[in-house]
């Protein structure tokens, strides 16, 4: 609010209208790489792109050096796809932040739950389980699995993971525990950071008989005993409140560190207390020397 109590106006992030712009004028910020094109993900958007054509506009902004030109923020996957199908033009979302770091850091890639609500709304409006499995590039059992990627999971854990992502086969794992177990699951996920198959494997290995929905599975991991899961489910549980901890303080302690970097680099700058340290506490000379020289610090 400004002092004459009016809103300051908001700048737009981009232009209202989609542009069509041939892919001559179009410069990536970056080529390609050529192991990209042999992903799993590349051949999935390949596949959507000849099925039903270009979803996601591509997001560029405006040369300021060259106005007939327009640099490529966001989408070198389709722009390559594009002008492999030989395709002339494509529609694109005008920008008008240049920075391209910026933009990608507020992009939310499509995660596991949102592809499966995407799959469920794409059928609802009538859409065949054939044509989207030939869209998503998977045969048309994934994507019935992947349309029943939440059966047997609770609603709370779900949430936890709604925008992570997470492999069908952890989900499969998630449902064979009960919903506090599945819930406890999720947040030990979120709080490591860690989806894979794998770590989902090791939760569902330390979970106790009493939380699964069906005790009588066995659920260990070959060559480690119940004695050893469960005291790695006490160490990650321990391992956990201690990242809790940190989390709340880490950013006054990073501050204080900077802060205490800085102090210290004033000091050995001045000769006459660099001269005094080297006379009387040479010991203390090479450490500090150390401090000013990490650069983690000054980030």
């Amino acid at each position: 609010m400004t002092r004459s109590g009016r809103s300051k106006p908001i700048n737009m992030a981009f232009e209202k209208e989609l542009i069509q712009l041939p892919l001559e004028k179009i410069c990536p910020i970056y080529a390609l790489r050529k192991e990209t094109k042999d992903t799993v993900k590349y051949r999935q958007v390949v596949a959507s792109i000849k099925e039903v054509g270009l979803v996601e506009p591509l997001v560029v902004v405006r040369d300021q050096s060259d106005p007939e030109k327009y640099m490529l923020l966001d989408g070198h996957v389709r722009l390559a796809i594009l002008s492999d199908l030989g395709d002339k033009d494509a529609p694109c979302q005008v920008s008008t932040d240049d920075e391209a770091f910026t933009y990608n850091k507020r992009i939310s890639r499509l995660a596991t739950i949102q592809e499966h609500k995407m799959i469920l709304k794409a059928l609802e409006r009538g859409v065949p389980e054939e044509r989207l499995a030939r869209a998503l590039n998977v045969n048309v059992k994934s994507l019935q699995d992947k349309k029943r990627l939440l059966d047997g999971i609770c609603p709370e854990a779900a949430e936890l993971l709604k925008d992570k992502q997470v492999a069908l086969t952890g989900f499969q794992i998630l449902k064979k525990m009960k919903p506090m177990r599945q819930i406890e699951a999720a947040e030990l996920m979120v709080t490591m950071n860690k989806y894979t198959v794998n770590y989902a494997r090791s939760l569902f290995a330390a979970t106790p008989a009493s939380q699964l929905k069906d005790p009588k599975k066995p659920n260990a991991v070959k060559g480690i005993s119940r004695q050893q899961l469960e005291m790695m489910e006490r160490e990650s549980a321990n391992l956990e409140r201690e990242l809790r901890l940190v989390e709340d303080t880490y950013g006054s302690d990073h501050l204080d560190l900077v802060l205490a970097r800085g102090y210290v680099s004033k000091l050995i700058t001045n000769a006459r207390v660099t001269r005094y340290l080297e006379m009387y506490h040479s010991e203390f000379l090479p450490e500090f020397e150390k401090i000013t020289e990490t650069e983690a610090l000054a980030s």
